[in-house]
């Protein structure tokens, strides 16, 4: 009964998968953030803990804003109207 249930919910509904695949990709990206940022503190630096959190914290941000794009939708497209581009000089 629950398997004929779950066939029925549309993918952009399915708040159960969603979530499981946010916390795969939060996961992940904490985790190869972090051995990146200890890499690069090994050959660069002195203060390896520093660029540990500095990764982690990349890996986090990015997650989150993936994930916030799953939840909310598609991200908002950043290309300016017509109207607010600056006058050409013919226009002046």
């Amino acid at each position: 009964m629950a398997e004929e249930n779950k066939a029925d919910i549309p993918a952009r509904y399915d708040l159960n998968a969603k979530w499981d695949a946010c916390l795969d990709l939060g996961l992940r990206r904490f985790v190869y953030s972090s051995f990146a940022g200890a890499f690069t503190g090994l050959l660069l630096f002195l203060t390896r803990w520093a660029s540990v959190a500095f990764g982690a914290g990349v890996g986090i941000g990015s997650a989150y804003s993936e994930c916030s794009y799953k939840f909310d939708g598609s991200p908002p497209k950043l290309t300016p109207s017509l109207s607010d581009s600056p006058p050409s000089k013919a226009e002046e």
